[in-house]
């Protein structure tokens, strides 16, 4: 599965990876995803636009390891 590849990459750091996969996907995963990758990037505006197209709150770049394990969490459950 790409997602789990992409969160993957996430979880060792490798943003730019990971963006290659989720920029490819549709769902609210991905966007969520996405959202993570412009976080670790750095670029905040960015990241809040794909956590509103996953309808999810923007929790600033302080929680970003806490939003790679509930995105690992949602996927597991999602399986």
């Amino acid at each position: 599965m790409a997602l789990e590849k992409a969160l993957e990459f996430l979880e060792a750091g490798a943003w730019q990876k990971a963006h290659e996969i989720v920029q490819a996907e549709k769902s609210s995963l991905a966007a969520w995803l996405h959202g993570i990758v412009h976080t670790l990037e750095g670029d905040l505006d960015n990241a809040r636009y794909w956590y509103r197209k996953a309808d999810r709150a923007f929790p600033g770049p302080e929680a970003v390891q806490q939003e790679i394990a509930a995105a690992r969490r949602t996927l597991v459950d999602a399986v």
